[in-house]
């Protein structure tokens, strides 16, 4: 079984190169979302494993978005995946529900592990 991954990102570019490495990686990509709203609006019918979240996007922000995907679905991990990381944040990430916080410019190789280390019970 793979592992289901919601993307949400703002940037189309950033959100297609996320989306494209995670299946070129093995990962089943049941979504790619431009904000929080469409997140919420899908998170129930896409079924993900895990969700990989901006946090700075218009409307409203990846913590807001976190909140309110925790109500629907409270045992699907949300990675918490930006540019702008710092102890402030992560600490209300975590308040939030994330389950992780994890910067950018620590890339992909990165994300993709920490995937996997959390539905370590669908892979095997």
């Amino acid at each position: 079984m793979s592992i289901r991954v919601m993307v949400v990102d703002d940037t189309e570019h950033v959100r297609e190169m996320l989306a494209t490495m995670l299946e070129l990686d093995g990962f089943e990509v049941v979504a790619k979302l431009d904000g929080g709203a469409a997140a919420i609006d899908a998170v129930a019918t896409t079924a993900p494993n895990v969700i990989v979240m901006d946090y700075k996007m218009p409307q409203m922000d990846g913590i807001t978005t976190t909140k309110e995907i925790r109500k629907i679905v409270p045992d699907v991990p949300v990675i918490l995946y930006t540019a702008y990381l710092d102890d402030d944040l992560e600490a209300r990430a975590r308040d939030a529900g994330a389950a992780l916080c994890l910067g950018k410019v620590e890339g992909l190789e990165q994300l993709e592990r920490r995937i996997s280390e959390m539905c370590i019970e669908l892979i095997n």
